[in-house]
């Protein structure tokens, strides 16, 4: 493992792991599989949304607003929830809102039509999808810790295969002409139900949680939290990889069906690929992560990303164009998770540092469904997608502000030896 990276347990890093950790870990992984079952969902139908509502691709970008809106309307207050009612019934309460969102979206769009009720189903669900982001990150963080060992990414990688699934069962659904409402709402339950029999093993509040100040002193935390500077550049950088994977699941499958002459089920199976190349880059990550650190690894992840979307778009050949998504997933696979542990370093400020890089990087998915939507109706929706290149490039300036604290003294310590300690 570098040593810019290390993750311990305490201070000889020799503590076993106890079952309640490994139980933990286990439940933290089905609840970031069943949230990507239940958004992938959803995304894996847009194309027969977007047909069934009339919708051009600025008004379907418009639309999407509304999930990104409730999303972001939840996160500046999640890290005190969840530090406040612990994660287990912070993602309780939060996957609630999740399924009736995702319900009511579906019924609203499959059997009523109505645009108005499809935006108030996708507040509820960007709401409760918010809240349960930053819960789970904060619960994964903490499992990190207590493991002595690089996990973040396999958890988001639980959260790729459940989008794999979702987006498998959306190509199905629409095949067989499954409605979009029937499809939807049995997805929801099973989220649900899972969900909450999985939140039941996180970890107790922690003492850290239970020793916390009183609410002013929690806010006083919070907005201590959005004057850190590293804390912030952490969040721009999570912000770009937010876009570069949610630009993905946003377009990728109407940008197929419209760029590429694909059928509705192809560009969902396009979508399927994408998110195959997340998961096996946010499982084969963690080993890439602990061998040779948080910089060199994202470094090289971000260019891969932007080669792949890049010969994603502008690829003549529809085999070769689907290579390049598949290298784009892979690329764009560690950004969010290691950006979520990065921020989560200090265990005791984990739970508003979360919440203000969650804030940062979900305004990519507020910005990024509209503004790829209106530049689609002017240039088509596949060659809107070339932002994401032309973004991911000078990102990389903010690759060194993820190196642990105490890592990134260290190596100033060695190029300075006279640094005081």
């Amino acid at each position: 493992m570098s040593s810019a990276d290390t993750v311990t347990v305490d201070s000889t890093g020799t503590s076993p792991v106890p079952g309640a950790v490994r139980a933990a870990r286990n439940g933290v992984a089905v609840a970031f599989a069943l949230n990507g079952l239940a958004v992938a969902s959803w995304f894996s139908r847009m194309p027969a949304v977007r047909d069934g509502l009339g919708l051009t691709a600025g008004q379907l970008g418009l639309l999407l607003l509304a999930m990104s809106a409730g999303a972001l309307c939840a996160m500046p207050t999640a890290g005190l929830v969840s530090q406040r009612l612990g994660a287990a019934r912070t993602v309780g309460v939060g996957t609630v809102l999740v399924a009736l969102g995702l319900t009511g979206a579906g019924l609203a769009a499959g059997l009523a039509g109505s645009v108005a009720g499809v935006a108030v189903s996708l507040f509820a669900f960007g709401y409760g999808s918010g809240i349960c982001d930053v819960a789970m990150n904060v619960e994964g963080a903490s499992v990190e810790r207590r493991l002595g060992r690089t996990i973040m990414p396999r958890f988001h990688a639980a959260w790729s295969l459940g989008s794999v699934a979702g987006a498998g069962l959306g190509a199905g659904a629409a095949r067989v002409g499954l409605p979009v409402g029937v499809h939807l709402a049995t997805v929801a339950v099973v989220v649900l139900v899972g969900t909450l029999v999985a939140a039941r093993h996180f970890q107790p509040v922690s003492a850290t949680t239970a020793a916390a100040p009183t609410p002013a002193g929690r806010r006083r935390a919070l907005l201590a939290a959005w004057c850190e500077p590293r804390t912030l550049l952490i969040g721009l950088l999570t912000l770009v990889m937010a876009f570069t994977e949610g630009s993905a699941n946003d377009w990728l499958a109407v940008a197929f069906v419209d760029g590429h002459d694909l059928s509705e089920a192809a560009g969902a199976a396009v979508f399927g690929v994408f998110v195959v190349g997340m998961t096996v880059g946010r499982t084969a990550g963690t080993v890439a992560l602990d061998r040779w650190g948080r910089v060199p690894v994202l470094t090289g992840t971000i260019l891969l990303a932007a080669a792949g979307a890049t010969l994603a778009i502008l690829a003549g050949s529809g085999p070769v164009a689907v290579v390049g998504v598949a290298l784009w997933g892979l690329g764009a696979s560690l950004g969010f998770p290691v950006g979520m542990s990065a921020a989560a370093d200090d265990e005791e400020k984990a739970h508003v540092r979360v919440s203000v890089v969650a804030v940062i990087g979900y305004t990519a998915f507020l910005a990024g469904p509209p503004l790829l939507g209106l530049l689609g109706d002017r240039v088509g929706t596949l060659r809107a997608l070339l932002v994401v290149p032309l973004l991911l490039v000078p990102t990389l300036a903010l690759v060194p502000a993820i190196r642990p604290p105490r890592a990134a003294a260290r190596a100033d310590r060695q190029r300075d030896p006279v640094q005081p300690t």
